[in-house]
């Protein structure tokens, strides 16, 4: 319980949460770039180009 209380209630645990709240979104953000680029890339393999 002490490390709940910790992770909201003091400035590292605060750090903490906000590094892992943006580590999810990075990848989150990666996957749907390289999901993007990847179908980009078979489409203009289909057409020849």
């Amino acid at each position: 319980m002490k490390a709940i209380v910790d992770l909201f209630s003091t400035d590292y645990g605060l750090m903490s949460l906000g590094v892992i709240a943006f580590v999810i979104v990075m990848g989150w953000w990666f996957s749907r770039f390289f999901a993007r680029k990847i179908a980009e890339s078979e489409r203009d393999a289909r057409r020849g180009g």
